[in-house]
């Protein structure tokens, strides 16, 4: 097996001044595929702006490209068996370009670190998401010798850097890196690190960019978004700092945490006409004590209280949430207490999840996996059928309404068909006619499934 250097801050090179750091790199052409979640795509973002940055261009096919990046999520096992059979169809470039450089980088490869050249010898890079700075001389370096970079970095936050923006009218904006909930199913933390903020003052900068651009929608990015401080302003702060940036024309956030559900916040969204009535509020489970298994620092009265204040402030709100059935402990009255969560508050719409242990988690480390396999699949069943039905009737009820939808582009099943989203978050599908995408366009809501609504322009 190849050797590893760790170069970033290992001793097994020398160090090399700015001026021979620069004859060293060299421009390359590089495709970078995501997997995962929003802030995945965010981060590749700032990967290509790092690499053109630095003199190389960025291709759209792996096929075109003298190194192949994928950036990668760690969050559950399946996100890296994906990871794992990608790379290995990809070996097959090695046949017409044997110097092709293969890298993986991100959450995965902050968690499995050697793991994963042990597994795909033929990776020649690895790079935790705290290191994507060093991606153009690392990239050099693993023309000669493998490279593993994954040391965590609390400071970075990567500001100063302008993420590429691949087009369209709706852009991701980080504002925070890293947790510091430490929920006890969850690797974010460990791959990512401790939490840290933007200033605010460079996030409506690049908000500004992005408006330029001709974005019309951002949404707010974090792994607890709305604990957002960056030392004098606080979330409710940058809510309305961002949507006061002439273009943009809604603003919304993922994902935030129940603990930092502020009244600030919450007046912010009900008060700014930019900032869309949706919210994704995680319960993860109705019981309090899965909850305090899990270490989600609320109890159900809680979160409940929050719900409430978000009906009353927030007129017409969308609240979503995720659910994990099956956690260590759960008996039948827990996941009961979770199916009247669900009738109670009634989502609009909700991801829901079977619980299974995660390496690296707490949950892994000190919690039996005690729920049978039929048990956990059963309740899943359950829950999905419970929601279906609630999401349904909710989207039904928009049957005969006017909602303003903001065009994204072609229906992929009928290109004579636009889809777009409401301000509550629902897609919605309806004839073309003379919009743009970017348009906030007026429909009539005319049917509806549980996913989807169908509409003619008013």
């Amino acid at each position: 097996m190849k050797r590893l250097l760790d170069l970033a801050g290992a001793p097994t090179l020398p160090d090399f001044d700015a001026q021979s750091e620069a004859a060293l790199t060299r421009s390359r052409r590089v495709y970078v595929e995501s997997f995962g979640c929003q802030m995945n795509v965010s981060d590749t973002e700032i990967i290509r702006s790092l690499l053109v940055d630095a003199g190389n261009v960025c291709v759209d096919e792996p096929e075109a490209a003298d190194a192949v990046l994928l950036n990668t999520c760690a969050v559950r096992d399946h996100a890296e068996e994906r990871v794992f059979g990608r790379l290995a169809e990809l070996q097959r470039l090695r046949g017409t370009n044997p110097d092709v450089i293969f890298g993986v980088c991100g959450c995965m490869a902050q968690h499995l670190k050697e793991r994963i050249v042990e597994r795909a010898p033929h990776v020649d890079l690895v790079i935790g998401p705290d290191a994507y700075r060093q991606l153009p001389e690392a990239l050099d370096r693993a023309a000669e010798e493998p490279q593993f970079r994954v040391r965590l970095d609390h400071a970075e936050s990567y500001d100063g850097v302008d993420p590429i923006h691949d087009g369209g009218i709706r852009a991701w904006l980080t504002i925070q890196r890293g947790c510091d909930k430490f929920c006890t199913f969850c690797i974010v933390p460990f791959v990512r690190g401790r939490e840290r903020s933007v200033p605010l003052g460079r996030l409506v900068s690049q908000a500004e960019q992005l408006a330029g651009k001709g974005v019309k929608e951002i949404t707010l990015l974090g792994q607890t978004v709305n604990s957002y401080h960056d030392g004098e302003r606080d979330f409710a702060a940058l809510l309305e700092a961002v949507a006061d940036v002439p273009g943009i024309e809604r603003v919304r956030f993922t994902s935030p945490h129940p603990s930092d559900a502020t009244d600030a916040m919450i007046r912010a969204m009900g008060a700014h006409p930019r900032v869309c009535s949706h919210v994704h509020l995680p319960l993860q489970s109705g019981s309090d004590d899965v909850l305090a298994r899990m270490r989600r620092s609320y109890t159900v009265e809680e979160y409940l209280r929050i719900v409430d204040a978000l009906r009353t402030h927030v007129p017409n709100v969308a609240i979503t949430t995720d659910i994990i059935v099956g956690f260590p402990g759960e008996t039948d009255e827990d996941f009961d207490a979770t199916c009247r969560i669900l009738e109670s508050v009634r989502y609009d719409n909700a991801f829901l999840f079977q619980y299974s242990p995660r390496e690296g988690t707490t949950a892994h480390r000190k919690l039996a996996d005690d729920v049978p396999a039929e048990a956990k699949a059963s309740r899943l069943r359950h829950v999905i059928e419970l929601q279906e039905s609630v999401s349904l009737d909710i989207y039904r009820s928009r049957v005969g309404t006017r909602q303003t939808v903001l065009v994204e582009g072609p229906s992929r099943r009928d290109p004579a068909h636009y889809f777009g989203k409401t301000d509550d978050f629902k897609t919605c599908v309806f004839p073309r006619g003379a919009s743009e995408p970017g348009d906030l366009v007026d429909v009539i809501v005319e049917s509806a499934s549980a996913h989807t609504l169908l509409a003619r322009q008013a």
